[in-house]
């Protein structure tokens, strides 16, 4: 596998990666991750990184402190330099790792395949605020097709997904494959040591968002409809706190619309929390999940809440869309704040109704287990590897050769 990105930045790509390859070595199909290194992070002390996990000189990108720009001769000389023969090639990022893998891949006669985790058509008119959004619209479509072209498959988490790339004109075979969640690391959690940490009292209404804080999460909406639920509340009730659990370009932006809409006093900005141990308290300190984002390819923070046993209220948009069921731990609402304010405050107020949905949540998260979808990714991998054996010789062992 390769990646522009990976631990120790968190986001849904390096946890979708993390997970496949646990439980793809489950399965004795050893992987070989070629990922950026971060200046001034311990990889090997503090993210646990193997003798497989190949860390590539990088620099810092322009305008986005978080992420990394792998040097692209130190990235193909350690592709150049891995040993032995490869049977096929996952690419997890547009950018340099997908060059330089199918490059790889094609020198080597063997199958490249990708996920396609993120819609850049959605994504980018916010790093380029300059460019029209039509323009940008059109350039991710493009390049986007162009690369999947390429490919002799790529993996996509949702059937939105899958509707979308066909209409950018992408012929490949296009497989929906989520990631799944590990249900052996959600368990536990002391909400309560997290409320009186960052002074939540325990009678407090109180509701998490876990994410990236960019622009596109919509978290916008969440303020604004936290505004409303505020006034909803009987009068008589504690004070509501909206917690948002990330970190991004988006913070400086949401604390000045907090100001502007009076709830500052209603808000926590938490940044990013260890998922080994402060993000397991922080989903167990609420008592709803909220969530409102129109880009996720799948939503996992969404089954992570449930399998904590924490109800969930959501629009269902792309990759949610196939996440969620209404009643299965879940209420599903429009992108409406005034219609998800009421919907919050009534599960808020009517305890038997927030618990029953929560009585739900657990049991339907366990059907999205990481374990799961590691056996269907191996299996379209021993797939993807024949067509290809049959259309030029490729070997078709899936273990990499010692």
């Amino acid at each position: 596998m390769i990646s522009d990105v990976y631990f120790p930045r968190v986001n849904g790509v390096s946890t979708s990666i993390q997970t496949f390859r646990r439980e793809l070595a489950r399965l004795d199909c050893q992987v070989t991750l070629v990922v950026p290194e971060y200046e001034g992070v311990q990889t090997t002390a503090v993210l646990d990184d193997d003798a497989d996990v190949i860390r590539v000189r990088s620099g810092r990108v322009l305008f986005d402190p978080e992420d990394r720009r792998l040097h692209w001769r130190a990235l193909m000389r350690a592709l150049n330099g891995l040993p032995g023969q490869f049977d096929l090639v996952h690419v997890q990022t547009p950018f340099f790792a997908h060059y330089a893998g199918l490059r790889y891949a094609r020198a080597h006669a063997v199958p490249c395949v990708a996920t396609y985790h993120t819609l850049f058509e959605e994504y980018l008119h916010h790093y380029l605020p300059f460019a029209p959004r039509a323009l940008t619209a059109r350039l991710a479509r493009s390049i986007s097709r162009g690369q999947c072209n390429a490919l002799d498959g790529v993996i996509v988490p949702s059937s939105a997904m899958t509707d979308r790339l066909r209409t950018y004109g992408v012929d490949v075979p296009l497989p929906i494959l989520p990631t799944g969640i590990d249900l052996g690391r959600l368990i536990g959690g002391d909400g309560p040591g997290f409320r009186a940490q960052h002074a939540i009292a325990p009678d407090q209404p109180t509701l998490v968002c876990v994410g990236r804080v960019a622009f596109e999460k919509n978290l916008d909406f969440l303020l604004r409809m936290m505004a409303q639920a505020v006034e909803l509340l009987p009068t008589a009730s504690p004070t509501p706190v909206l917690v948002i659990c990330g970190e991004g370009p988006a913070v400086p932006s949401l604390m000045r619309q907090a100001r502007a809409l009076g709830i500052e006093r209603h808000l926590r900005f938490v940044g990013y929390l260890d998922r080994s141990g402060p993000l397991l308290d922080c989903y167990r300190a609420g008592d709803l999940f909220v969530f409102a984002s129109n880009t996720e390819t799948q939503g996992l923070v969404l089954l992570e809440a449930m399998a904590l046993g924490v109800p969930v209220v959501s629009t269902a948009v792309m990759g949610t869309r196939d996440v969620l069921r209404e009643g299965e731990g879940a209420a599903i609402v429009p992108e409406d704040e005034a219609v998800f304010a009421a919907r919050v405050v009534q599960l808020l107020v009517d305890r038997d109704a927030r618990l029953a949905l929560a009585a739900k949540a657990r049991p339907y998260a366990q059907t999205w287990s990481a374990g799961a979808m590691a056996g269907r990714l191996f299996k379209w991998y021993g797939e993807t590897i024949e067509r290809r054996r049959r259309a030029g010789g490729v070997a078709t062992a899936l273990a990499r050769p010692s």
